[in-house]
């Protein structure tokens, strides 16, 4: 059996950089991986491109029970040494709106680093290995396909069931809860909503700037604005996916959930139906109903708009009423639309829920029931926001967990 100071398993974002901090404090490390690569889920980040981190940071961008858990780790590596830490390694930053991805706009690149910088380190990693067994004594023992290992420490870096591909499948679970640890119900988060309404008929693939509110039996729990993509299934694009966990927990509870859209966002009811009237008198017997929000709406999305009011599409339209214009006007301020779930796991980009915050120090994110045991990424209960978020948590919380079981270890020399 080998000995070390640290194991981690898991060697996705938060993983690599767990290994990285707890080798950088001259400790003997193990990285355990059940894929034949590390960091496979880095590469689909960003479209390929690998959005890394964000310049805006704060607590409105994380979400779970607690997000106020997030600042302590954030204290100790957060936007700026995310920066340093790459450019360290070789990454280049771009900057695109407060967003940043390398500048070669490769994810790869992130990956190569951070395997390069793991081999300087001699940080032992071990791919396609599954465990089977984890059980504390007085060290950490660890059966697997590949061997058996003991550690001082022990890091879970597994993540939870998004993007199944990548890794994450949940088969460390049970090792998890066996050191009796407790999960917030899990959810796919970041991902597309679903709705079987008839107004969505024949808009898929239609992208529009809206405003979103998400009702969960009338109470609104999320409000934004942002790009909408219809799809075939219901709503897609970066607002829906924002709004995504809340409507998965609502349908996981039972409750009903609406999204509300406006389809009008830049000004008010009346500003809208002004324009709409100005419009339609214009184009008076020149254009039908639907030809005259040609230029304001994409056609198939006018023709949503005309069916739902029941204006028919062909009328003249100088021959639309005043009251017409008003339900027409008010719909798009106001189109509600019932969700009926959300893409499952696979689907998604991130899981909401994960290991109770309030069992982890959230200085050291150390378990507050087993010494010695550390947790870091997406497996504990904090997910963010679109825009280089879940990323900049599995660094942050990496690097603070590497950090820390690697002190942890040397204690017990």
């Amino acid at each position: 059996m080998k000995d070390y100071d640290v194991i981690i398993i898991g060697a996705g974002a938060s993983g690599c950089l767990a290994a990285i901090s707890a080798a950088r404090q001259k400790r003997r490390v193990l990285l355990l991986e059940h894929l034949d690569k590390i960091g496979k889920k880095i590469l689909s980040t960003g479209n390929g491109k690998c959005n890394y981190t964000n310049q805006m940071q704060g607590t409105s961008y994380y979400r779970g029970t607690d997000p106020v858990f997030v600042v302590p780790v954030m204290e100790q590596f957060g936007f700026e040494e995310t920066l340093s830490f790459f450019r360290e390694l070789g990454i280049q930053p771009k900057e695109k709106n407060g967003y940043y991805y390398p500048y070669s706009e490769q994810a790869a690149s992130m990956v190569e680093v951070l395997t390069m910088e793991l081999r300087r380190l001699r940080v032992d990693v071990l791919l396609s290995c599954e465990i089977e067994s984890v059980k504390k004594k007085k060290r950490f023992l660890l059966k697997t396909s590949l061997g058996e290992f003991s550690g001082k420490t022990l890091i879970f870096a597994t993540g939870l069931l998004a993007g199944r591909k990548t890794g994450c499948d949940g088969s460390a679970f049970p090792y998890i809860e066996q050191f009796g640890h407790h999960f917030i119900d899990i959810v796919p988060s970041l991902v597309q909503m679903k709705s079987k309404d008839s107004f969505l008929k024949n808009l898929a693939g239609i992208r529009a700037e809206i405003g979103l509110k998400l009702l969960v039996e009338r109470e609104n729990v999320f409000a934004d604005c942002g790009e909408l993509l219809h799809i075939a299934e219901g709503l897609s694009g970066i607002v829906s996916f924002q709004a995504s966990r809340f409507a998965a927990y609502g349908i996981r509870q039972n409750k009903s959930v609406t999204a509300v859209i406006d389809y009008y966002p830049k000004g008010d009811f009346e500003e809208l139906y002004t324009l709409l009237t100005e419009r339609y008198l214009q184009y008076g017997k020149e254009k039908t109903a639907a030809e005259a929000l040609i230029g304001l709406y994409p056609y198939p999305l006018a023709i949503a708009f005309l069916k739902e009011v029941g204006i028919p599409k062909d009328l003249p339209a100088a021959k639309v009423s005043t009251k017409e214009l008003k339900r027409l006007a008010g719909l798009m301020k106001e189109c509600k639309l019932t969700i009926t779930g959300t893409k499952d796991f696979s689907d998604a980009q991130v899981c909401a829920g994960g290991v109770m915050t309030k069992e982890l120090d959230n200085e050291t994110l150390e378990s507050r029931k087993v010494k010695g045991l550390f947790f870091c990424g997406e497996v504990i209960d904090i997910d963010g926001m679109c825009g280089g978020y879940n990323l900049q948590w599995a660094w942050s919380s990496g690097y603070v967990a590497g950090k820390q079981a690697a002190l942890t270890a040397a204690k017990q020399e």
